[in-house]
């Protein structure tokens, strides 16, 4: 059983967040717990003990989320903060986490080529994902390299039809993921 930490500030605006969350809940014999926390928590008052147990209940946890401004939403990183805690996710008897699938799966608004060099400094979209990897090592997790896709902005000229598509294909790659981590 997988966990998704949904952390989509507005995921009923969201065309692939939202295209990726109702492909993997229609998906058959794949047990997940969907935990929209931008929904549950609008005011940041983030119940940590009821997350902790969550975290507890499941081998492998996917971290859904749009990637803004080269990092997470804010209710994602507060997240974070309010429920890996010492003694909990880290610390001399912080091992409840251990051995447990850390997996991030986003979605880039602009197009790949906005991360490749163009002359002057540019980081790839994996650079920025180094906080992810050095949490899920302080906690003992498992790291899974990222899943995630560019072109999910209409801002950017991408059809509603490329980005349903994308998403649904992101969705795939993700299922079979979390049925090999089964």
């Amino acid at each position: 059983m997988a966990l998704i930490i949904l952390a989509h500030p507005n995921i009923e605006v969201s065309l692939a967040n939202k295209t990726i969350i109702e492909e993997l809940q229609k998906e058959k014999n794949l047990n997940i717990e969907v935990r929209n926390i931008a929904k549950m928590y609008p005011d940041f008052n983030i119940d940590v003990q009821e997350e902790q147990q969550a975290l507890l209940r499941h081998q492998t946890v996917v971290f859904q989320y749009p990637f803004y401004w080269y990092s997470l939403p804010a209710i994602l990183k507060h997240w974070f903060d309010e429920v890996f805690l010492y003694q909990f996710a880290y610390g001399s008897k912080g091992d409840k986490l251990k051995g447990k699938n850390f997996v991030p799966s986003f979605t880039v608004g602009s197009s790949e080529e906005s991360y490749t060099a163009l002359g002057f400094q540019h980081f790839r979209v994996l650079e920025f994902c180094k906080s992810l990897e050095q949490t899920a090592y302080h906690s003992q997790m498992k790291y899974v390299d990222p899943i995630y896709f560019h072109g999910t902005s209409l801002a950017a000229g991408y059809t509603e039809e490329e980005i349903r598509n994308k998403a649904k294909t992101h969705a795939g790659r993700l299922i079979e993921l979390l049925r090999s981590c089964d």
